[in-house]
């Protein structure tokens, strides 16, 4: 069933033993008399492949007259109709009729067309045109042309055609100029040549056009998946996305795919079946495991979470099994991780934060309006946020001697005094220095009863050296006491260790060397050591707290290379508690900073209440820095800008102040 030289990869194989007539038989029985014998159905269909599933529907033909796709309708309802009987048809018939539900009738399917066109293979897309053609008579591509319009049905027009480059030989030349001619076309041009876009993206081979991405990245700094999404927009812009991902790895698209069908309230029924049954024998291994990498939990698992009845076990044995049991890396998601470890040692991405200095800056001013805003009865809430959080830390500080000079107050006192809850706290917040912010957040978690490790990890994981020094002597002139002693005394074993070691702030700065990375790499990677002065957590503390990013970032995919396990994995597999969530953020942070923070801030306000000590902290924290990177992060995670998920999740004048810090809607 694999092509030849390849693995096959289905979840779904050959029936050993297969007699169509017996199953035909055993089909009929199961549908005669009152009811039906639904579970002997499902049985018998998902284990047996598509072309003996053919084979089944000629002998229950011949057997009795009688066309067994009409029966199981009749017999059927539901989504389990549905699941069914897309099985039995052939792949490319499938795809037809999916096409043909999507254009026919009130409104265009647009989502089931980029998913089907963006996807299929040159030969899947031929077997396509000609089942259409059979089915329904009709020309496939006047179809579509007459449902659609723009870059849109351009693009949809040159993937129908099927002409997809299949050469493994990349000329670097040609990989460079493509790169340059899609930065050309977008980034620097006034308007986009979508075009070009078109003409590239959906000619050149996934070969070639991985590499080409790589060269994008390399030379603008971006990935192309963001500068498509800063020009092109709507349908053409989603179809685009999906060829993208399609190129950089089929089987994460889907898993994707999949993962949002079943994400939240309800279930995308039709796109969950489409997928289920068009990769069963195709990928669905490798998509199950991109699914486990990506999400956190099998594919398998969530199935069985979201669906129920018949259906449920009908896809459940399409997926063939539950990853979260088996524990292993496929090769394809291994290529993924690698993928992703690479896009971060190339992207060359401008920090940027939200709150800028202000122009024409005027410190008396400010003084005046703060003071004039919290006298008398009464305090003017929106006149503080406007003034604090439209400038920079450097200008509050310039605020707060310009106060105590003009009015022989302390500015943190009166605003201490005047306001109160959610809100004085992000605004005394933003007034301390970042590194008098920090170390009052680090001694908040470590004095008491309890330690908040979560606050530790998050601060000590992110900064860098020169934070680190800055944080240090702050904690000093503020508590009289060195911070390193404090989170030994507060803390025990190998999470102490990593803390103080990263408390020292003595991070190597130096470019990356691949000797040095592969030797890193076999150090992790060993599991074979019985020396406790040599535990696997002393090894992964001597490189994680030590090395620079660059460095760590070609570790990661060296270790990858060694182990086919992406680092992350090794480490929640093989380590817990603290120490497992500390090396997990110091990965996460050397992968995607702000992503990291972005998940950060998605968690705090998903689902009841909101945890506003995450939320205050990071928004204060960051507002300077990567503010902005976060924000387009957190639309690609999640769907749904930080913006929206603020307004919705807060209220009054906390949800004002957030919002100025947010800077704007994505």
């Amino acid at each position: 069933m694999a092509p030849k030289g390849k693995v096959y990869r289905g979840s779904v194989k050959e029936f050993p033993g297969f007699d169509a007539s017996q199953d035909a038989e055993a089909l009929y029985n199961a549908m005669k008399g009152f009811g039906s014998d639904k579970e002997a159905i499902l049985d018998l269909i998902t284990s047996r492949s598509n072309k003996q599933r053919v084979e089944i529907c000629q002998a229950y033909k011949s057997l009795y007259g009688k066309d067994l796709i009409a029966d199981l309708k009749y017999e059927l309802t539901g989504k389990f109709e549905r699941l069914i009987v897309s099985l039995m048809r052939p792949p490319a018939y499938s795809d037809a009729k999916e096409i043909k539900d999507a254009i026919g009738g009130l409104g265009t399917d647009e989502k089931c067309l980029i998913e089907i066109l963006a996807s299929r293979t040159n030969q899947e897309i031929h077997d396509l045109v000609a089942a259409y053609k059979d089915a329904y008579e009709r020309d496939l591509e006047a179809d579509i042309v007459g449902d659609t319009s723009g870059h849109f049905k351009k693009m949809l027009v040159v993937l129908l055609q099927g002409a997809r480059e299949e050469d493994d030989v990349v000329s670097e030349d040609l990989v460079e100029q493509d790169a340059k001619d899609l930065l050309e076309a977008g980034e620097l041009k006034w308007g986009t040549d979508e075009a070009q876009f078109i003409y590239i993206l959906g000619r050149r081979s996934k070969q070639h056009l991985r590499m080409v991405f790589n060269e994008y990245l390399k030379i603008s700094g971006k990935p192309i998946e963001r500068s498509i999404k800063g020009e092109l927009s709507g349908d053409f812009e989603k179809l685009m996305l999906a060829v993208v991902k399609c190129i950089r790895s089929t089987a994460e698209y889907f898993a994707e795919r999949l993962y949002k069908a079943m994400k939240g309230l309800g279930t995308r029924d039709n796109t969950l079946i489409r997928i289920m049954v068009s990769r069963s024998e195709i990928d669905m291994l490798d998509i199950r495991e991109v699914f486990r990498t990506k999400y956190e939990k099998s594919l398998y698992n969530m199935i069985k979470e979201d669906t129920s009845g018949e259906y449920k076990k009908a896809l459940l044995k399409l997926c063939g099994g539950d990853d979260d049991a088996a524990g292993e890396f496929f090769p394809e998601a291994a290529q993924v991780a690698y993928q992703m470890w690479e896009h971060s040692a190339l992207a060359k991405v401008k920090l940027q934060g939200t709150v800028q200095p202000a122009a024409s800056f005027n410190d008396d001013g400010d003084a005046q309006v703060l003071r004039k805003a919290m006298k008398g009865l009464g305090t003017d809430e929106g006149a503080i946020i406007d003034v604090v959080t439209k400038r920079s830390n450097a200008q509050r500080q310039q605020i707060i001697k310009a106060y105590k000079a003009h009015y022989g107050r302390d500015l943190m006192a009166d605003l201490k005094s005047e306001l109160s809850g959610s809100l004085a706290k992000l605004i005394l917040g933003l007034m301390l220095t970042p590194a008098q912010y920090d170390a009052k957040q680090l001694r908040k978690a470590v004095e008491g009863a309890g330690t908040d490790e979560s606050v530790l990890i998050e601060i000590m994981a992110t900064r860098n050296n020169q934070e680190i020094a800055a944080i240090n002597e702050a904690y000093q002139q503020a508590y009289h006491k060195r911070l390193e002693d404090d989170l030994s005394s507060d803390t025990s074993g190998h999470f102490k260790r990593i803390l103080v070691s990263l408390a020292l702030g003595n991070r190597d700065e130096g470019p990356e060397n691949l000797t040095q990375a592969h030797e890193d790499a076999k150090k992790l990677a060993d599991v074979s050591s019985n020396d406790s002065s040599d535990s696997l957590e002393t090894r992964f503390l001597s490189i994680l707290c030590t090395r620079s990013y660059p460095q760590l970032r070609r570790v990661f995919q060296e270790f990858i290379k060694m182990t086919n396990h992406d680092v992350e994995h090794a480490i929640k597999k093989r380590m817990s508690g603290d120490v497992r969530d500390a090396f997990v953020a110091i990965v996460r942070s050397v992968k995607n900073k702000p992503a990291f923070f972005a998940d950060k801030l998605y968690k705090s306000m998903k689902g009841a209440g909101t945890d506003e000590r995450t939320l205050t902290r990071i928004m204060i924290s960051r507002s300077e820095i990567d503010l902005l990177n976060i924000r387009a992060e957190f639309v690609d995670l999640f769907d749904k800008s930080l913006h929206h998920m603020i307004e919705k999740d807060t209220s009054g004048d906390y949800r004002m102040a957030l919002l100025a810090l947010c800077g704007g809607e994505d």
